[in-house]
């Protein structure tokens, strides 16, 4: 049952026409799927204002990636992938408070 759910998870990621159709589970099996066939692992983490938690899973090269919400219900989705992934320093411009 395991390897169908992985193996229908793998056909859905491979067709970027497909990822219309969303694909969710449990958020350890798609970050463990992903960190066994893409290399992928969490680099960025946020919660939204509706209380899901927002993450970012990259390579390590970061050749491909994968953005995840996961649900307060403890369901995880993939909302999209991509390639080159490319980390950089916040560039915050702090104004002093004008009186």
């Amino acid at each position: 049952m395991c390897k169908a759910v992985l193996l229908s998870l793998g056909l859905v990621l491979a067709s970027s026409a497909a990822l219309a159709q969303v694909p969710c589970g449990e958020r350890a099996k798609i970050v463990g799927w992903l960190g066994v066939n893409y290399k992928e692992a969490p680099v960025a983490t946020g919660v939204s204002n509706k209380g899901a938690l927002v993450e970012v899973l990259s390579s390590v090269d970061g050749e491909t990636w994968t953005i995840i919400i996961t649900k307060p219900d403890g369901i995880s989705c993939i909302v999209d992938t991509g390639q080159a992934w490319q980390p950089r320093p916040p560039e915050y411009d702090v104004a002093e408070p004008q009186a």
